[in-house]
């Protein structure tokens, strides 16, 4: 696909993202629409954000659960771009609702089909190095969280192509970031090993809603981020990882329809110093 084309769908999916609009995906409409393709598409959007004020908070890495495979028709993982008014914080430990803090209030006004996923988000303290090493991995992180991602997709009934997730900014619409732990050596060992085996129940109003943890994340949280780093060095023409992005690792359960007026409730179980979140939609 030439600059131009480029340029041209780029335009029409920030058009798409910013009027809430559906449209038929890229792969319906280009011929041999690929993955390099979209990924220059999701790159000439980040430029043009940036240069109208937006700034980049980090990305969101999608499709790194493998049960959700089937059900999307997507079978490796991608990414996109976060921003400063994508990405809020959920304040310490308001609990109003249930006695287990932190809560957070998250507007849903302008996302497209929303569904909730409950996450893991790093907070880098350097780039990461090309590796496959857990430790190796988390050394690079100051902060491992729990967050809730809202996506959101401009395609009708969320069907599309690998390619078109990517051309839509990876599906991404919101995050909210809750607590999390420091990393040091003192605990680094610890938290890579439960990082891959800590479950999570994922509660709507009074009613589980899903059940998952971080082993169905590629193994664990941070086997998405070494797929991350190995993916961007292949896409020269993205910018490198920097100390001090968010990188969020993708859903624990199955993604989940959200409405104004739904409340959620996520517990973990088995990641040391770590709680659950509130969010209501609004």
């Amino acid at each position: 696909m030439d600059r131009a084309y480029t340029a041209v769908y780029a335009e029409e999916m920030m058009r798409l993202q910013d009027t809430a609009s559906l449209a038929a995906p890229l792969s319906e409409c280009v011929s041999g629409f690929s993955i390099e393709d979209a990924y220059r598409i999701s790159r000439e959007v980040l430029r043009r954000r940036e240069a109208s004020g937006w700034k980049r908070a980090g990305r969101k890495i999608g499709f790194t659960n493998r049960t959700i495979w089937d059900q999307y028709g997507v079978y490796e993982p991608i990414f996109g771009y976060m921003y400063d008014r994508t990405v809020s914080y959920i304040p310490d430990r308001i609990w109003e609702l249930d006695g287990h803090g932190p809560e957070g209030v998250l507007s849903l006004q302008g996302l497209t089909q929303p569904l909730v996923e409950p996450e893991i988000v790093l907070q880098l303290r350097s780039p990461p190095p090309v590796t496959d090493d857990p430790l190796a991995l988390l050394r690079s992180v100051a902060w491992v969280g729990h967050g809730i991602e809202v996506v959101q997709c401009h395609f009708p009934d969320w069907k599309f192509s690998v390619a078109d997730t990517i051309a839509d900014g990876g599906l991404h619409g919101r995050y909210a970031v809750g607590l999390g732990v420091w990393v040091e050596e003192s605990n680094i060992e610890a938290l890579a090993q439960r990082l891959s085996t800590f479950t999570l129940t994922l509660i709507k109003g009074r009613e589980v809603a899903a059940t998952g943890g971080g082993d169905l994340v590629l193994g664990s949280p941070l086997n998405a981020l070494a797929y991350l780093v190995r993916t961007l060095t292949a896409l020269p023409y993205h910018p490198p990882l920097e100390a001090g992005e968010l990188v969020t690792t993708g859903t624990l359960t199955t993604a989940l329809p959200t409405a104004p007026g739904d409340t959620w409730y996520t517990r973990l179980h088995g990641l040391a110093d770590f709680e659950g979140l509130t969010l209501r939609t609004v």
